[in-house]
């Protein structure tokens, strides 16, 4: 499976089958949680800027990698 950067301002979510399963515990993502992807971090490649899209927090420093664009029958 091929990594693609999500678009900029594209709602992600987080993808879990990505990580291996000993960490998924130490993410502050759901399953169900939907996200607002701002970008990668220009200083920091491979990581990115992102937003609870339900509650507006900001999360950084998360590898770029573990998200995908939600499908448009997920939106």
């Amino acid at each position: 499976m091929e990594n693609k950067t999500p678009r900029q301002y594209s709602l992600v979510k987080f993808d879990f089958d990505s990580l291996d399963e000993k960490y998924h515990s130490q993410m502050p993502f759901t399953r169900k949680g939907v996200y607002v992807f701002f970008g990668e971090i220009p200083n920091m490649p491979g990581h990115c800027v992102i937003a609870d899209q339900k509650t507006g927090q900001i999360l950084s420093g998360f590898h770029t990698g573990n998200f995908v664009e939600l499908t448009e029958e997920e939106v």
